[in-house]
């Protein structure tokens, strides 16, 4: 069985990482699973439109329960994986279908902005504008690579320059 390398650039998640223990090989295992979508602009002039593409992706072991902490609706990422036939026979005809599993996962919102997609953090104050993607840091979730942090003031809010 063949696998083809699948990425995902620039998505969003469709709703909340699902997260569950089910029993692997040697005990129990983290599996989660997330939609994300990315939108592509196909076309030129007044042909223009713009199409969506969902994927569903697996997760396991410490890169789920990475994501199920860290990541919530609307959260961005970029996805590295692999695609993988997955037919099977039901009530005597062949169903299918195509598993994704994620290999690596990029956390591309800051700390700022996933603790307020989780509804952990604080709304930018009135005139307040909010935070650049740029500022912070930029968890890669697959890995445990992540970037220094941003330097904070005395209020706990990120220093822009």
């Amino acid at each position: 069985m063949a696998f083809v390398r699948v990425e995902q650039r620039n998505a969003h998640l469709a709703s909340a990482v699902r997260l569950v223990s089910v029993q692997g090989r040697d005990g129990p295992v983290s599996k989660a699973t997330l939609t994300a979508i990315s939108n592509t602009r196909r076309g030129s002039g007044e042909n223009r439109g713009e199409e969506a593409t969902a994927i569903q992706w697996t997760l396991w072991g410490k890169q789920a329960e990475n994501a199920a902490q860290y990541l919530g609706k609307g959260s961005h990422v970029n996805v590295v994986g692999r695609v993988q036939n997955n037919n099977y026979e039901r009530d005597g005809e062949t169903v299918y279908t195509m598993a994704f599993t994620a290999e690596e996962i990029d956390y591309l919102d800051t700390k700022a902005e996933s603790e307020a997609l989780r509804g952990n953090g604080r709304a930018p104050e009135q005139g307040e504008a909010p935070l650049s993607p740029k500022l912070g840091a930029k968890a890669k979730g697959a890995k445990g690579r992540k970037a220094a942090p941003a330097e904070l003031d005395e209020h706990g809010d990120p220093i822009p320059f």
